[in-house]
């Protein structure tokens, strides 16, 4: 994964993708990051669809991240893994239960694996795999 990549996830929010049996499902996230290892990590607040739809279709996701302004973006395939203890759900449980004044707390994290990053900015990238 690029810096270019990397800046935007950095500096966006996400829409996380799912499906299973048919039935595609999109949220948007704000509560995310990126490892050292370039692996993506979401604070479940709210993804209980989602996280039954990963648990139904052998961890597959897709994330879209775009910059509304200038029209860059990119589509990230892979498969994730739900934790539910560790560093990194502590840390997502500080942060959510601060932004919310602790009426709400992260139940656990997703850690994505990139496998295929897609350019969707429009132009004559888009659609070309990084």
């Amino acid at each position: 994964m690029n810096d270019a990549v990397k800046n935007l996830l950095k500096e966006s929010m996400w829409d996380l993708a799912t499906c299973a049996n048919g039935e595609p499902n999109v949220v948007p996230v704000a509560f995310k990051d990126i490892t050292d290892d370039g692996k993506l990590v979401v604070g479940d607040v709210f993804l209980n669809t989602t996280l039954q739809n990963i648990a139904d279709n052998h961890g597959r996701i897709a994330i879209s991240v775009y910059n509304p302004k200038t029209l860059e973006g990119y589509q990230i395939k892979g498969t994730a893994e739900y934790v539910t203890e560790g560093e990194l759900v502590n840390t997502f449980k500080a942060i959510v239960e601060k932004t919310f004044n602790g009426a709400a707390t992260a139940k656990g994290a997703l850690i994505i694996t990139p496998e295929k990053t897609i350019v969707t900015t429009p132009g004559a990238d888009n659609k070309k795999e990084l």
